[in-house]
């Protein structure tokens, strides 16, 4: 029977695949969990690395809110911007 392997090495493990390729691999463990077919050490197996997948999945998904946030926030700046009053010259002078 193989060694069973850390959460960090089920990590590194999994870490270059990419959302689609972790997510559909997720699912595919759920579906064999719940046929319930399974010996219970490979069972246990099969759900650590269900973890590390999910895991992998949440990093894709924490990243893409940050580029979203990050996009959204160049977009409000860019919009303050262009509805901004120029600084024109032929602007009437403000008095203090």
């Amino acid at each position: 029977m193989a060694k069973a392997l850390s959460p960090q090495e089920l990590d590194e493990k999994v870490a270059e695949l990419s959302y689609e390729d972790a997510r559909s691999r997720l699912v595919e463990i759920v579906t064999r969990l719940e046929q319930g077919n399974i010996p219970l050490e490979d069972a246990l197996t099969m759900w650590e690395l269900g973890e590390a997948l999910a895991r992998r999945c949440e990093s894709w998904l924490d990243g893409a809110r940050e580029r979203l946030r990050a996009a959204q926030t160049a977009a409000s700046g860019q919009a303050g911007a262009a509805t901004a009053p120029a600084n024109r010259s032929d602007a009437p002078e403000e008095e203090a």
